[in-house]
């Protein structure tokens, strides 16, 4: 038999030993599997080299996630794309690169993605082919099956590290000046409302991870999140809040705004939500207007300017009001805008720290302006790009700093 065809063989007679058990420990499964291979051997040759390959495959395949095992284990791994059975790629050291190994059936990929939504208690079919979940490392995941994924199950993995980055981190890796750091902690620890924009990959969820460090630690902190990834640290008084999908039958669902809404009976000092994506924009814009400063979110964007207008037009989807209260509330709500991307050379770095400073009705535009900027001067040898995080101008609503006994 060819190594593939033992493999499947051996994980078939492994099920049916394992199918009486409903719980098992991993020393069982193990021993269980040694015996199968051991009584495996007399009919056809495995080879010594063999067998604890073998073993490691197919106690993953049964207790965790099969080959992708071994990339979730690999901390230098940080992006994991299925595509079907066509291919493995990774993303290591922000390059992406195809990996050397594969699924060799669509069956045993279906296994995959079925253990990862049934330990999210959640669901993936053709009914249902689209789904988000996560691992219990906290790695976010999204799941595309057939018939929407036309070359079998795409599976995407987004693996965090397995220790929150601290700002210090951040700093030593050049994403963000000591400086603009430094400022950035005096208006969290004031309550200035931030939000965090940038593309896919930029570090949105890694940077808001860092800024809750600044939070001090007696407040009472409540986020929000449609899958748990935030890791916050030396926060007592910590409530931690996860929308829910609607079951088979369309029901029950707790959407985002459903909890922003609950929190605000919830006593918050600060509300942090994962991400704005649509119509709870409204909420929270009603939020921070109401008392509740110090509060962070994140959203997608190429720009601050083109999130302060996919803003509006999130508002706009949860409720029909003048495009001038929309912006009002905007200018009123949002203290500071932080904007990250991810340059050519695969970094990521804070691009620029933008103050908003109120509706201007004679224009009908948010008035906004710089504070730091990144300014790219070239390259090094190994083709990183070379820059600093340049201040454009001074902090100009100063209230709360003066409340908080901040100086600048």
């Amino acid at each position: 038999m060819m190594d593939e065809q033992k493999f499947v063989y051996l994980r078939g007679k492994l099920m049916e030993r394992l199918e009486e058990y409903r719980e098992i420990c991993d020393e069982e499964i193990y021993r269980r599997i040694d015996e199968l291979i051991l009584q495996t051997g007399i009919d056809f040759y495995i080879r010594l080299s063999e067998r604890s390959e073998l073993r490691r495959e197919l106690f993953n395949s049964v207790r965790r996630l099969d080959i992708l095992q071994e990339l979730i284990d690999d901390s230098s791994v940080t992006e994991i794309m299925v595509n079907g059975t066509d291919g493995i790629f990774i993303e290591r050291g922000g390059r992406l690169q195809q990996w050397d190994r594969r699924f060799s059936s669509r069956e045993r990929l279906e296994d995959i993605a079925q253990q990862i939504v049934g330990r999210c208690n959640r669901i993936v079919n053709e009914s249902v082919p689209i789904v988000d979940a996560r691992l219990e490392n906290g790695a976010r995941v999204n799941i595309v099956m057939p018939p929407v994924a036309l070359n079998g199950p795409v599976i995407t993995i987004r693996r965090f590290p397995d220790r929150p980055v601290l700002m210090e981190q951040l700093i030593r890796w050049g994403s963000i000046s000591r400086e603009a750091a430094e400022f950035l902690k005096k208006l969290v620890y004031a309550g200035y409302n931030i939000f965090i924009s940038g593309g896919t990959g930029s570090g949105k969820t890694t940077f808001m991870n860092a800024l809750s460090n600044f939070i001090p630690g007696d407040e009472r902190v409540i986020t929000i999140e449609d899958n748990a990834e935030l890791q916050i640290q030396g926060v007592k008084n910590l409530v931690r809040m996860e929308a829910r999908n609607a079951n088979t039958e369309g029901e029950k669902e707790i959407t985002i705004r459903d909890l922003i809404r609950s929190s605000l009976r919830m006593r918050p000092d600060r509300i942090l939500i994962g991400e704005v994506r649509g119509s709870e924009a409204i909420d929270l814009l009603q939020a921070l207007n109401t008392g509740h400063d110090g509060s962070v979110s994140t959203g997608h964007a190429n720009s601050p300017e083109d999130m302060l207008s996919r803003l509006e037009t999130m508002v706009l989807m949860g409720m029909e009001i003048p495009l001038a209260a929309v912006r009002r509330q905007i200018a009123s709500g949002i203290d500071i805008m932080v904007h990250l991307g991810r340059l050519r050379d695969g970094t990521r770095k804070v691009l620029q720290i933008l103050e908003i400073l109120g509706y201007d009705s004679a224009s009908r535009e948010i008035r906004t302006q710089i504070l730091y900027e990144f300014e790219e001067k070239g390259e090094d040898e190994c083709g990183r790009i070379i820059g600093d995080l340049c201040q454009r101008a001074e902090l100009a609503r100063r209230l709360k700093l003066q409340r908080a006994g901040c100086q600048i």
